[in-house]
């Protein structure tokens, strides 16, 4: 008999997280929302009248942080209430009542900016001796940094509308890849004809029959190259729209305008590059263990996804995947441990799945509240990591919210993926130290270095094609499908080195890769892993200085510039030490991990 979902009221109260700390009840919500919307009517109260006076430029941007933090608390409940069973119209309805509400207050907040760069240098300088505007100073040198890139306002509405038009190569390939895109079919294991799909590609790629890889790997990349020259002239015009605003904007490239929104020096960008071509030979030295443990004559592409060694079933029920959690996150420290237990015992997770629930993982909450975290725990080793690197998130909120006014307690995305990963590298490592079994142990290291492979190598490789045909186009080449695939040959073979068989296929791997349409975005997935794993390695080594400057990074929100509060914890992501620290703990996995094959013979 098939199992079935329990239903929200068979779920125990204590496993479902307490959406109340928010609001009280839904007629709570409904009151603050009728709030809401007396206040968004006070926005002509201060069009035009910001720089009047100090008291007037305070009462406006209060007033804006007011209806900011009532948007957030009617939002983030709506929508969680509806992921706890999105079969409940009641909170559909009231979802798509905020949305529309956060919709009417960005319009009349819109004038904020604008009118700040339009005050007259004396003007806002006078303003900005009254002690009470302190508290804006980030705020408004981050605004007024960027005013050389901001246009007349006839300007600035023409590059909006604009903006309409350069959205469409990624509409059109989303369409593209996502409803119109027929791979094919296969044959599975048990010779059975399945549909592939880009959802279950992967899936067939770690299949331990080399037959069904090759047909997955070949199947695929057959369908993209029916259109081949279409997806070339999609990633063309959106490269050409990238260098269209640039230009604009008054930036000397892309890829500046597209750093600059964090305030990111081109030498993080060029400094991650270089430091991981200079590990490329070690990356190569694992992909030739791998090839060595498959027992393979040749190591093809279709090869890289597939589990080096069998998957190991460990059954964690969630009390024990708290604790092992608890335990790999010891080296934080007891103030750290102390709130972890707090979200722990006072219900800011919902744990388990049931009927209608929103599928996945995520940390999200309000600044009035606590962090909430959405699981859907599976008692595997996988929901073990989920709940570590969510509760990274909701800590790195937490420490923020309590130490930075609403105005600043939001931090960029630039560092958003290193609490969680930080704890996922404590727990892991952790996990590894701790392995009484030879099997699990060389589990979880490999385990490990997949992550190095797909979070740092490839998305740095992704990062350095992004950056070449940037560059191809502000030099006036075209960018056709027969360019991008050569260019794109070209990084696979320097990557990944002579043990591998860079097939044919793989030139035009670049045709499905949906980060390609929003730039330069890829290269954070590489730094903020680099960045955890450097901080997790100094927290193992210094101790508690080490500690103290992270958790000061964690309670910095949005302060500063990301790269400022990177720096003070420990990590300077403008030079090469981060990503080799990161990198030679790469090394080291892998030394250890060779030496655990060939003590237990575990080869293939």
């Amino acid at each position: 008999m098939a199992k079935t979902l329990r239903k929200r009221e068979e779920i125990p109260q204590e496993d479902k997280w307490r959406l109340e700390d928010i609001f009280p009840s839904d007629q709570e919500w409904e009151k603050r929302f009728k709030e809401t919307e007396q206040l968004i009517s006070l926005a002509e109260k201060y069009k035009g009248n910001l720089a009047q006076s100090p008291s007037m430029f305070i009462e406006g941007m209060e007033w804006a942080d007011k209806l900011s933090l009532n948007l957030e608390d009617l939002y983030t409940y709506a929508k969680m209430r509806r992921d706890e069973n999105n079969k409940i119209s009641l909170y559909q309805g009231m979802t798509d009542r905020a949305g529309m509400l956060s919709v009417q207050a960005g319009s009349a907040l819109s004038f904020i900016v604008p009118e700040i760069l339009a005050i007259p240098e004396e003007k806002l300088t006078q303003i900005r001796r009254d002690p009470r505007l302190k508290l804006y100073d980030h705020f408004l040198e981050n605004v007024l940094r960027q005013k050389e890139h901001i246009l007349s306002p006839e300007e600035e509405k023409l590059l909006a509308e604009a903006g309409e038009l350069a959205a469409a190569p990624s509409t059109i390939f989303s369409m593209a890849n996502d409803a119109d895109l027929k791979i094919g079919y296969i044959k599975d294991e048990k010779g059975r004809e399945i549909e592939l799909t880009k959802g279950n590609f992967i899936k067939y790629m770690e299949s331990k029959e080399r037959a069904v890889r090759k047909d997955a790997f070949t199947t695929l990349y057959a369908a993209y190259n029916k259109q081949i020259n279409t997806w070339g002239a999609m990633l063309n015009a959106s490269v050409k729209a990238d260098v269209f605003f640039a230009k604009a904007r008054r930036y000397r490239s892309s890829i500046e305008a597209a750093l600059d929104s964090d305030n990111v020096p081109l030498a993080v960008y060029d400094s991650l590059l270089e430091t991981v071509h200079s590990f490329l030979p070690e990356f190569q030295r694992y992909l030739k263990l791998r090839k060595k443990v498959l027992a393979l004559d040749e190591l093809h592409m279709y090869d890289i996804y597939v589990p080096l060694l069998p998957e190991m079933d460990a059954y964690i029920p969630f009390a024990e995947a708290k604790e092992k959690v608890k335990e790999g996150l010891k080296p934080l420290g007891g103030e750290y441990l102390k709130v972890l237990e707090e979200g722990f015992a006072n219900r800011w997770i919902d744990v388990y799945e049931n009927e209608g629930k929103t599928s996945g993982a995520y940390s999200w909450g309000t600044y009035s509240s606590h962090p909430y975290v959405l699981l859907n725990h599976q008692n595997t080793l996988d929901s073990l990591f989920t709940l570590a690197h969510e509760m990274g998130h909701a800590l790195h909120s937490y420490f923020s919210n309590k130490k930075q006014p609403h105005l600043y307690a939001g931090y960029k995305i630039f560092v958003a993926e290193v609490a969680s990963t930080l704890n996922e590298s404590l727990v892991m490592r952790h996990l590894i130290h701790t392995a009484d079994n030879p099997k699990m142990k060389a589990y979880l290291l490999n385990h490990y270095l997949e992550q190095f492979r797909g979070t740092v190598f490839r998305q740095t490789m992704f990062a350095e094609f992004e950056k070449t045909i940037h560059a191809a186009v502000e030099r006036n080449e075209s960018l056709t499908a027969d360019n991008l695939s050569q260019i794109y040959r070209e990084l696979n073979l320097k990557y990944f080195g002579p043990d591998v068989v860079v097939d044919e296929q793989i030139n035009i791997e670049w045709a499905r890769i949906p980060h390609f349409y929003s730039s330069f975005y890829v290269y954070k997935y590489a730094t903020g892993f680099s960045a955890a794993t450097a901080l997790s390695q100094q927290i193992l080594n210094e101790g508690p200085a080490s500690v103290k400057r992270y958790l000061e990074f964690l309670a910095g929100g949005g302060s500063d510039y990301p790269i400022v509060l990177l720096r003070r914890a420990g990590v300077d992501m403008e030079k090469p030490e981060p990503v080799r620290e990161a990198l030679t703990v790469f090394s080291d996995l892998l030394n250890q991990l060779e030496d655990l094959i060939n003590k237990e013979n575990l080869w293939g």
